[in-house]
C-alpha cells in the first residue's frame, strides 16, 4: 500500500537558516527587521495612517525582539526549558500581532470615529460605502453615469473593484456609526477566525501523521500571514485582502486534510471577496481533479462567487461591469492608484508600447503555469500552495498596474506551503518521491 511520505520543500539555505537555534535566531531576525521597517515607516511615509501604523507598530515588533533574544539565552543555558519552546514562540506570535496589528487598527478606529479624517486608507471607506449601496439599493456599485456625476476628487472613490461579498464588511458601518464598526475591526475578525479555523484542523489528531518540525512550519505560516509587515501594515490601515488571503490559506488546509467539498467553499468565499482568489480556486480544482474530486471543489470554489455575482447582475449589470472590469482594466473614468515600481510597471510606463509588452509578458507567464499544471498538476496541497505562490508572484511583477502590499500573498503561500505536509490521510504518494526513500514498501 502507497503512503505519502513528508518531505521537506524549502530550499536547503532556507532550512538551515529556519532552523537555527530552534528557529530562534530567524524571530529575532524578522522582529528586529520588523522594528526597523516600522520606525522607519513612522517617520518617512508619505500616507498619515501607515505613519500612524508605524509609530505604535514598532514599539510592538521592538517588545516581540527582546522576547525573543530572551528566549535564546534561555536555551543557550537551559536548551530544554518551555520558556525556549514552541508554545512561547506562539505567545510572543500572539504579542507581536497585538502590538503591530490590534493596537494600531483600535486606535485608528477609535480617533476616526472621533473626527480624524486621515486614520484610514482609500479602501476602508469604497467598502464602506458599498456597505451602504447594498442596503439602499440592492447593490454595491455606482453607475459610470453615477460615477461621472461626482466631483473630479471624489471619483475614484465611487469605485469599487471588489466582488459583491466584499461589501458584507461595510454593512455594520451603514447600520451604526462607531469605532466597532470600521470595516477594518471586520476584515480583522474574519481573518482571525479563519486563519484559527485553519490551525484546528491542521493541529487535529484526525488531520494525520505530521513530519518532524510540522509544529514550527505552522507557527511560521502563521507568522508570514500575520505578522509580517506587509500583512500587518495592510491590515491595520486597509485591510481588505487579510480576509481573502486567511480564506485561502484555510482552503488549502482543508485540501492537505482530505477535504476538498470544504475547499472549494472556503476559497470560494474569498473569490466572492476579491478577483485575487479565482486563480487559487482554479489551481484548487485542478488539484482536486487528481482526486476525483474535481466537481465537489468546483462547486464551491465557481457556485459561490456566481451566486454573489448574480443578485448584482440582476440589479445593475452594467455598474458591476463598470467596477469589476473596466475600472481594474484601465478603462474607467479615473486610473487606478496602484503604482509599486515593479517590472511590469516599469516596462510600461518607460518603453514605447510599453503597457502591450507588459501584457505580453503578463500573457507568457500565465500561458507557462497552464502548461505546467497541464503536464504536471499538483497532486497534494503544498504542491499547490507552491503553485499559487510563485504564479502570483510572477503576476504580481508583471502587472503593469499593482500594489507593493499584493506581496503578501505569495510569501504567505510560499510559507505555508511546509505546514500542509500531512501524511496518513489518502494524499497521493508521488507528488515528489525523496531519494532513498521506497515508496512501495
Amino acid at each position: 500500500m502507497s503512503t505519502a511520505v513528508p518531505t521537506d520543500r524549502r530550499p536547503r539555505w532556507w532550512h538551515r537558516l529556519d532552523q537555527a537555534a530552534g528557529g530562534l535566531t530567524l524571530d529575532l531576525g524578522l522582529y528586529a527587521v520588523s522594528a526597523a521597517f516600522a520606525a522607519v515607516t513612522a517617520t518617512t511615509a508619505t500616507l498619515v495612517p501607515h505613519r500612524a501604523w508605524g509609530g505604535i507598530a514598532a514599539l510592538g515588533y521592538l517588545a516581540a525582539a527582546l522576547l525573543s533574544a530572551g528566549q535564546l539565552l534561555v536555551r543557550r543555558s537551559r536548551p530544554r526549558s518551555t520558556l525556549a519552546g514552541l508554545p512561547a514562540r506562539w505567545l510572543i506570535i500572539a504579542v507581536a500581532w497585538a502590538g503591530a496589528v490590534l493596537l494600531p487598527l483600535i486606535w485608528q478606529s477609535v480617533q476616526r470615529a472621533a473626527g480624524r479624517t486621515d486614520r484610514a486608507q482609500e479602501e476602508v471607506l469604497v467598502v464602506e460605502d458599498s456597505g451602504r449601496r447594498l442596503l439602499e439599493t440592492g447593490t454595491p456599485y455606482l453607475g459610470r453615469d453615477a460615477i461621472a456625476a461626482l466631483p473630479p476628487g471624489d471619483q475614484l472613490l465611487g469605485y469599487t473593484p471588489y466582488q459583491p461579498g466584499m461589501a458584507l464588511f461595510g454593512l455594520p458601518r451603514a447600520a451604526v456609526d462607531a469605532w466597532w464598526t470600521d470595516a477594518r475591526i471586520w476584515f480583522a475578525v474574519g481573518t482571525a477566525l479563519a486563519l484559527v479555523l485553519a490551525l484546528r484542523i491542521l493541529r487535529q489528531p484526525t488531520a494525520g501523521a505530521r513530519p518532524p518540525g510540522h509544529g514550527a512550519a505552522l507557527l511560521r505560516g502563521v507568522q508570514a500571514a500575520t505578522v509580517l509587515p506587509v500583512c500587518a501594515l495592510t491590515l491595520a490601515t486597509g485591510g481588505d485582502d487579510l480576509p481573502v488571503l486567511a480564506l485561502c490559506l484555510l482552503a488549502l488546509a482543508l485540501a492537505a486534510t482530505a477535504r476538498p467539498g470544504w475547499a472549494g467553499v472556503a476559497v470560494g468565499l474569498a473569490g466572492a471577496l476579491k478577483l485575487f482568489a479565482w486563480p487559487v480556486a482554479a489551481v484548487l480544482v485542478i488539484w482536486g481533479l487528481t482526486r476525483r474530486a474535481g466537481l465537489r471543489v468546483a462547486a464551491g470554489a465557481l457556485g459561490l462567487p456566481a451566486a454573489a455575482l448574480l443578485p448584482t447582475l440582476l440589479v445593475d449589470r452594467e455598474a458591476l461591469v463598470e467596477n469589476v472590469l473596466r475600472f481594474p482594466l484601465g478603462h474607467g473614468l479615473v486610473s487606478s492608484p496602484a503604482q509599486s515600481p515593479f517590472p511590469g510597471q516599469l516596462i510600461a510606463t518607460a518603453l514605447p508600447a510599453g503597457r502591450a509588452v507588459a501584457a505580453g509578458l503578463l500573457v507568457a507567464a500565465g500561458l507557462a503555469i497552464a502548461v505546467r499544471l497541464a503536464r504536471r498538476p499538483p497532486r497534494t496541497a503544498p504542491a499547490a500552495a507552491l503553485v499559487c505562490g510563485y504564479g502570483l508572484l510572477a503576476a504580481i511583477l508583471l502587472m503593469p498596474t499593482t500594489r507593493f502590499g499584493y506581496l503578501l500573498y505569495p510569501i504567505a503561500f510560499l510559507l505555508w506551503a511546509p505546514a500542509l505536509e500531512v501524511s496518513g490521510i489518502r494524499q497521493p504518494a508521488s507528488e515528489v518521491r525523496p531519494q532513498g526513500v521506497d515508496l512501495r514498501a
